[in-house]
């Protein structure tokens, strides 16, 4: 089913983005849960999952990573169930992730959806991510602190939580409210009917994963081999000492590898289209041909992109899961990285172009795009 967002979102970039947390009641009126708490144990099982179950009981944390045999012996109190990238998954579940394409698709993570029973939570902490967390089914009361330097600290070597904190918020959420937090203030949820809760996360990286990226892309091309050189050299009073023009130039050596727009762009763009987890990935079972494809669209079926692919534009070259395509038509490769359904209309002439609709069929035969049922 399609879902409709009820949020006027100019207002809600300028006031809360980034900024402060808030709750949205009833932002999606009259919701249906897209998932049983039965088919997410089922995702739990499958090993390309990433999920974890939390559990506190006589005052204790435990937590364990998945792909999980069965949920004997649990308990019906204070355990949470938590998958992450349902949306590669399972494709009713994706479509909760639709109605935030107003954001940046490169900003966007995943959705990590989480089952718990009355009493269950994964304790107060702290994210580095904004989130939107979506009530479905059940009850569950969230707690909101301030932005403030916190103590933090391991109950268990798999969580890491805060120091109790003063509340901004503490409100219970109905199915179809959401809690929105921005990076950096703490939060604890705590479940007092059976719950199901979608997490749509939005995360931006940090300069440490960058520059590490970047080395390694440096490595991988062979890029600044040039050694530091100074040809106007004097005599030195003083040997032992670096001097301040010296660390100027090797610091210009550096940002001049960076400073290439060609090699940012094609780093950046294999970076920021590597996902994060497993995708749902299956080839096209007889492969098509170009004549097959470009049939098919011109009769007017559409191709829908593979839930969790990224493929973006940046800055004029595009980029598949990691990969930059080359391409004999922007546009049409433009309509790819803008829209996740597509057909005739998106890619106009393009589908007359003999060309472009072999590129096109590389990437359906590779299971990036699919024809719908």
């Amino acid at each position: 089913m399609a879902y409709q967002l009820n949020l006027n979102w100019p207002a809600f970039l300028e006031t809360y983005w980034q900024k402060k947390p808030v709750v949205l009641k009833q932002a999606f009126a009259n919701f249906i849960d897209p998932i049983t708490p039965d088919e997410l144990a089922g995702i739990a099982m499958e090993p390309e999952v990433d999920s974890r179950l939390v559990s506190h009981s006589n005052g204790k944390w435990h937590a364990s990573n998945g792909p999980f045999e069965h949920f004997d012996g649990l308990g019906e109190t204070g355990w949470s169930l938590l998958a992450q990238a349902v949306n590669h998954w399972h494709m009713p579940s994706a479509e909760l992730v639709r109605p935030f394409r107003v954001l940046p698709d490169w900003r966007l993570d995943d959705l990590m959806i989480s089952f718990s029973v009355p009493g269950g939570g994964v304790g107060p902490h702290i994210d580095q991510y904004d989130v939107f967390i979506i009530q479905g089914m059940g009850r569950r009361r969230w707690r909101v602190g301030n932005k403030l330097p916190m103590r933090q600290f391991c109950p268990h070597p798999a969580l890491l939580h805060v120091d109790p904190f003063e509340p901004i918020i503490d409100e219970d959420l109905a199915p179809g409210d959401i809690l929105y937090i921005p990076p950096g203030f703490p939060h604890d949820g705590f479940t007092h009917e059976t719950a199901l809760n979608y997490s749509v996360g939005f995360r931006g990286p940090n300069g440490r994963d960058l520059i590490s990226s970047f080395a390694d892309y440096a490595l991988e091309n062979d890029l600044g081999g040039e050694h530091y050189s100074d040809p106007d050299l004097t005599c030195r009073e003083h040997p032992g000492r670096v001097e301040t023009h010296e660390l100027d130039r090797l610091r210009d050596m550096m940002l001049s590898m960076i400073n290439q727009p060609e090699d940012f762009r094609q780093w950046f763009g294999s970076f920021v289209t590597t996902p994060r987890h497993e995708l749902d990935i299956a080839a096209a079972e007889p492969p098509y041909t170009a004549q097959e494809v470009r049939d098919a669209l011109k009769g007017g079926e559409t191709l829908s992109r593979l839930s969790g692919l990224r493929a973006l534009n940046v800055g004029g070259s595009f980029f598949i899961n990691s990969e930059r395509l080359e391409t004999v038509d922007p546009r049409a490769a433009d309509a790819l990285c803008r829209f996740t359904e597509l057909g005739q209309r998106e890619l106009g002439d393009a589908l007359d172009n003999p060309a472009f609709v072999e590129e096109l069929t590389g990437l359906v035969n590779q299971g990036y795009w699919y024809f719908d049922e």
